[in-house]
């Protein structure tokens, strides 16, 4: 997957993630199929650090900012609600296909 495709340079991810303390952040859904048009949101899987102290006010502040830098809709959620969903379909669709873009050990080179 091209950061380019979703108006994100890997300055930006990086900034991103560092300000919100994001230790992984990763993109499953339409973005990663041939049917993600300009119109498509983006679904983001993000793990935060240990005791990050965000409220569910933080996560919308979060998911905001991210709108503006992708200028699409976004899907915010964090990777430990999805792994433990009751829905194993769709946890298991999610956490197999999702794509990583940044992780704090791995960063994009």
């Amino acid at each position: 997957m091209s950061l380019d495709r979703l108006n994100l340079s890997t300055q930006k991810l990086q900034t991103f993630c560092k300000k919100w303390r994001i230790i992984e952040f990763s993109i499953f859904g339409s973005a990663l199929r041939d049917d993600f048009r300009p119109d498509s949101d983006l679904d983001v899987l993000v793990s935060f650090m240990p005791h990050a102290p965000w409220t569910i006010v933080d996560l919308i502040t979060i998911q905001n900012e991210l709108q503006q830098i992708v200028n699409r809709d976004v899907d915010l959620i964090e990777k430990r609600v999805i792994e433990k969903s009751h829905n194993s379909i769709r946890r298991n669709e999610i956490l197999t296909t999702a794509q990583i873009l940044y992780s704090q050990v791995h960063e994009p080179a």
